[in-house]
């Protein structure tokens, strides 16, 4: 007699879907996954231990409770790390009743599920503090501080900084120069553009780099640290440089890029060129990183202003008398026809009565006409 064979458990099930999604998932993606399962597989096998199969799961009490749990058991876990559960979660969920294996209860997890994260404003560092941090840096003028302005002056991350090959900074064209920067957090690669600083700046690190023992076993612009320390050696440099310049507060590293965007914002760029500049992918996510202030909503209203009066100037008609008599020639005639016209087409538009206003389209057409005529005279060879 056959025995029949044991049905997977749950965590076979979950595993060998992950194993699928590794496929084309970054390492750190995957870890996510796994990690978002055996949180759920834990809870469930601590309050319902006798789910085993996909089928008996149910949203309510099984997936709620653990929502719940999630957000009011665990305090320890962010908004973010609740989310991101969530969502490792429900596409499991949906690729595994997409496959038709299983009979899954529909909408275990739904949108209404995921928290809402805090939208917190922009961290740039204030005028004030970006000019004292960058004259302390640029008056160390050690490795640290260089690279540090490096970061500042480029907006890139840091994971980015510390993956910058020696031959980073490229020639594009005339005086022009442009930063390599290589595959990052979103899988993308772009170019920043340069200026003479920046050029200065790259030059002075490969002169530093020189003097450190790494610089001959690797080919990268930071040779200083390994990839787990990057951040935290950068981050105290920062911090005490920040101290010994007399800024306001403590920074982060990151805090470099919040200003890069929102300098080169307040500069003129356009919020799409920053955008490209960051690496970004949408303007969504550039808007956290730019700080508008008052000053700046007033510059660009009162610009606004100007162009909308130059975009919308009334023609001139020569109506009133003068000392000196209008030049009665085509291009006086024309300039009035193409006047009235305006003051005709603007006049009907804020009338009320439908039928009035028809009769006055079709005379504002017979201007148009004529107005035709008289530039066809102008343009005729005499």
């Amino acid at each position: 007699m056959k025995h029949k064979p044991k049905p997977p458990s749950l965590q076979q099930i979950f595993e060998t879907q992950i194993d699928y999604l590794a496929v084309t998932l970054r390492p750190r993606t995957v870890q996510g996954y796994r990690m978002s399962i055996r949180h759920l597989l834990r809870y469930l096998a601590m309050r319902y231990p006798r789910i085993h199969a996909l089928e008996d799961l149910r949203r309510d009490p099984h997936v709620l409770d653990w929502i719940r749990y999630l957000a009011a058991r665990d305090p320890l876990l962010s908004k973010a790390s609740r989310r991101k559960y969530l969502l490792c979660v429900r596409r499991l969920l949906i690729d595994l009743a997409a496959s038709g294996q299983y009979r899954l209860q529909e909408g275990l997890i739904v949108t209404t599920d995921l928290p809402r994260l805090d939208q917190y404003l922009p961290k740039p560092l204030s005028p004030e503090d970006d000019q004292l941090l960058q004259q302390y840096l640029r008056a160390q003028d050690d490795f640290y501080s260089n690279a540090l302005l490096l970061l500042r002056h480029t907006g890139i991350r840091i994971g980015e900084l510390t993956r910058l090959p020696t031959d980073c900074l490229r020639h594009v064209g005339g005086q022009q120069w442009a930063l390599h920067v290589p595959l990052g957090k979103l899988h993308t690669e772009r170019w920043v553009p340069a200026n003479e600083q920046v050029y200065q700046l790259y030059a002075r690190l490969l002169q530093l780099r020189q003097q450190r023992a790494l610089a001959t076993r690797c080919n990268l612009l930071l040779p200083y640290c390994g990839r787990g320390s990057a951040y935290q050696i950068l981050k105290r440099a920062l911090q005490k440089a920040a101290q010994q310049a007399g800024c306001s507060r403590r920074f982060t590293p990151h805090q470099l890029r919040h200003t890069y965007a929102s300098t080169m914002l307040r500069a003129g760029a356009s919020l799409p060129a920053v955008m490209h500049l960051l690496g970004h992918k949408a303007i969504a996510m550039t808007m956290r990183y730019v700080l508008v202030t008052q000053n700046d909503l007033q510059r660009e209203y009162h610009n606004a202003c100007q162009n909308i009066t130059t975009l919308y100037a009334v023609p001139q008609l020569l109506t009133t008398p003068s000392s000196t008599e209008p030049t009665a020639d085509l291009s006086a005639i024309l300039k009035s026809l193409t006047g009235m016209h305006h003051l005709v087409e603007m006049f009907r538009r804020r009338l009320s009565d439908n039928k009035v206003r028809r009769k006055i389209a079709r005379l504002a057409n017979r201007l148009v006409k004529i107005t035709a005529e008289f530039r066809q005279l102008i343009h005729t060879p005499k």
